[in-house]
């Protein structure tokens, strides 16, 4: 699509997502890929405001106090859908732990809003790690998603300082946990490089992720929002990705999307098709 009409398209999308109060992390993210998704009349919606409890060091959402959830969003995000003519959507959120449940109950809501009225409607949802309350976990799984997907994002090493209020056990505990709950559900989660990880420790992220059953995998580049956040320590060549993707495809992830612009949901319904 020539560069005029992209962004003729995102103004397009944007203008809808203002009038319904939506927020994407398409755009609180900076994602590089907004332009060919907006384009395509995709989005990845992120429920529950704009404003995160936590402080990673790699995230551009805001940080403080969020305001309660807004309980008209889930038809409000229905409008959207429909006004879009979307068949696939990806539902994530800020890390809410301010909420009961971690915001569990507002998932639930929009999923099943989504589902009861849209008909072959398949929805995804990126889930925070909602301090390892495996009831949290069960109140999202029992709205029937279609993937339950939560971001590893590094490696156990780089926690402390990428990922500040996570836990590296906790995160592969939700995904095992979901596998428990429900295992005819497919569970996917991402690594982001660039923080200062080292090779071997990718290799070993990507065994214990399918040690616990994961069955999606993407992995891209991280890109430095601004100067106060964590730096670009390398930049992943091409063919680096390459030999990810094989190896985690060697591993027997089903489906596997490795590349500098890659991102969680990127082609999301494009990367379900392996399942």
């Amino acid at each position: 699509m020539k560069p005029v009409l992209i962004l003729s398209a995102t103004h397009k999308v944007k203008g809808l997502l203002r009038s319904l109060s939506l927020n994407t992390v398409c755009e609180d993210s900076r994602c590089p890929n907004i332009g060919e998704c907006f384009s395509s009349g995709t989005a990845t919606f992120m429920i529950m405001g704009d404003t995160c409890t936590r402080a990673c060091t790699f995230c551009n959402l805001k940080r403080g106090k969020p305001a309660p959830p807004n309980p008209e969003e889930p038809y409000n995000l229905l409008q959207a859908v429909r006004k879009l003519g979307l068949k696939y959507v990806v539902l994530t959120s800020p890390t809410r732990d301010d909420l009961p449940y971690g915001g569990a109950e507002h998932f639930y809501a929009c999923v099943r809003v989504l589902k009861d009225n849209i008909p072959d409607i398949r929805v995804e949802v990126l889930v925070p790690d909602f301090k390892g309350n495996h009831q949290a976990l069960e109140i999202v799984l029992s709205a029937k998603p279609d993937v339950l997907a939560h971001n590893i994002e590094t490696v156990p090493r780089l926690y402390h300082r990428v990922r500040i209020g996570s836990k590296y056990e906790r995160s592969l505990e939700i995904l095992q946990e979901a596998k428990k709950l429900a295992p005819h559900i497919p569970t996917k989660s991402a690594l982001i490089l660039g923080f200062g990880e080292r090779w071997e420790e990718i290799l070993q992220v990507l065994r214990d992720l399918r040690k616990v059953q994961c069955d999606l995998i993407t992995i891209g580049q991280y890109y430095q929002p601004s100067r106060n956040h964590h730096p670009v320590v390398k930049h992943y060549t091409d063919e680096e990705f390459e030999e990810l993707e094989a190896f985690a495809r060697s591993l027997g992830f089903k489906g596997v999307a490795c590349g500098a612009h890659v991102r969680s949901s990127y082609r999301a319904f494009e990367l379900s098709l392996f399942l």
